[in-house]
């Protein structure tokens, strides 16, 4: 007969079952990104549908998207409920735009990289052809010509 399968999960098990450090996911719970109950022992006790909520949430890191957003994001649906697909298509669509933002900015990054940072530091015989006189200051710190549209 097969093993029942738990409706909650230790953090230990969430841990373990998401490959996610205990730690994070208790800083997780501190954002309000997941959360538990407590045992009568003041243990954790998540929702088996948690998984479901930071396997959203770390696929949302690895493409760079702040937790701060990913929040903003997760707080659309509605109390208990875990994302779902249509979930995860509307959620893309929010953040289409900023994930377009970050791929020009790192495209940019790899163009110009090798050539020059733009920060103004002069250190490259190449920074006096194209920023002379540290031109770039006047825009602000740090790296401008890397920054800009």
């Amino acid at each position: 007969m097969p093993e029942a399968i738990a409706k909650e999960l230790t953090i230990g098990e969430l841990s373990e079952r998401s490959g996610v450090p205990a730690s994070a996911l208790r800083f997780y719970e501190r954002q309000g990104l997941i959360d538990s109950r407590r045992t009568t022992g003041n243990q954790r006790r998540y929702h088996r549908t948690t998984l479901r909520r930071v396997a959203f949430i770390r696929a949302s890191q690895s493409v760079g998207i702040p937790l701060s957003v990913i929040g903003g994001v997760l707080d659309l649906l509605p109390e208990g409920v875990q994302p779902t697909r249509e979930f995860w298509i509307r959620a893309s669509e929010c953040w289409s735009e900023e994930i377009n933002l970050r791929i020009e900015r790192m495209e940019r990054m790899r163009d110009r990289f090798t050539e020059c940072i733009g920060c103004g530091c002069l250190s490259f015989e190449q920074c006096a052809l194209v920023n002379p006189g540290d031109a770039l200051a006047q825009q602000g710190p740090g790296p401008r010509r890397l920054l800009e549209p």
